[in-house]
């Protein structure tokens, strides 16, 4: 008896599970263009995948996929256009690690990080890469370390704002090293990257996306990278753990949301088409070509994910003491 009700649920939430993606297949969806909201400046790596993403995103509907960025505000700003705007699946927001350190750093938001969001995928992962300018006299993690320590609250270190995974991996650094450094915020990437370039910040945690480019050309010394395993993009560096400080770690991930009241129709939607477009090999390639793995979850996975990550940033705020600047 219970044999038999155990198959009769199970070929129901096989049936459940087929009309959902049928449906999902027959949503009329998009009939119109789709914009993509990216809460940091144009040319950094959340912009770059976004671009890759909506390039093959407009070929395969036949409409055109808007990349909107709205920086500043350490994301708050255009992430909260989403939560807020229409759930109708015309307004998307794809962002990465800021999305879930927010919570930990700021006593109120305009928005409420897992009930106002509905995941729709994580993009790729990825390391960050400590950088350095060639003109600071270090070229390890522990000459940085030990420069640091001879020149306490001297070296500057540029992120792409503050909250973002640039930020914790700077702060996770000074409290893990026993050092005092500068954090200076940028509005994204390409700006902070500039800027070290320039010799104005003198170190960066900076995107594999727009290091690896300045480091093939010279332009910047890189060092290590954050992750817990080496990374095939720059199979040479050792991560920051092996370099120096064991038990280091910290990834980089991007992801797509709609507002939560988004029909799921719409999101499965949204998910398949995702998913086939990120599994193609010209963005698996490009993807891992700038130091990024692809990922492609399913919803459930991805929204499960974000609260491991608010609660993952929760204890490194509280254990280094990081603050907004």
């Amino acid at each position: 008896m219970n044999f038999m009700k155990t198959l009769q649920f199970s070929m129901a939430l096989i049936a459940g599970i087929t009309c959902t993606v049928a449906h999902a297949a027959d949503v009329p969806y998009p009939t119109k263009a789709v914009r993509i909201i990216v809460p940091f400046a144009a040319g950094g790596g959340t912009d770059l995948i976004a671009r890759a993403l909506g390039q093959k995103l407009s070929e395969a509907w036949g409409q055109q996929v808007v990349i909107d960025n709205r920086a500043g505000g350490g994301t708050l700003i255009g992430s909260e256009m989403v939560a807020k705007g229409a759930p109708d699946g015309y307004t998307l927001l794809l962002t990465a690690n800021p999305h879930t350190t927010n919570p930990a750093l700021h006593a109120k938001l305009p928005y409420d990080t897992v009930r106002d969001f509905a995941g729709i995928t994580q993009i790729a992962a990825s390391p960050l890469v400590l950088t350095a300018h060639p003109s600071l006299p270090a070229r390890t993690v522990p000459e940085v370390i030990t420069l640091a320590k001879q020149r306490p609250g001297q070296l500057s270190y540029g992120t792409s704002g503050n909250g973002g995974p640039q930020h914790l991996a700077g702060e996770m650094f000074k409290f893990m090293a026993g050092v005092s450094m500068i954090h200076v915020p940028y509005r994204g990437g390409a700006p902070a990257i500039a800027d070290l370039l320039a010799g104005q910040t003198q170190l960066m945690f900076g995107s594999t996306f727009t290091v690896i480019p300045q480091h093939a050309a010279g332009k910047l010394r890189a060092l290590a990278v954050t992750s817990p395993q080496r990374s095939t993009a720059l199979p040479n560096l050792p991560t920051v753990a092996e370099a120096a400080l064991p038990g280091y770690a910290m990834t980089t991930w991007y992801g797509l949301f709609a507002a939560s009241a988004t029909p799921r129709a719409v999101i499965s939607k949204l998910h398949a088409d995702v998913a086939r477009a990120l599994k193609t090999p010209e963005v698996i390639e490009r993807l891992k070509r700038d130091g990024s793995d692809v990922v492609a979850n399913e919803p459930a996975v991805f929204d499960a994910h974000v609260r491991t990550e608010i609660e993952n940033a929760r204890r490194i705020v509280k254990a280094s003491g990081m603050r907004l600047d």
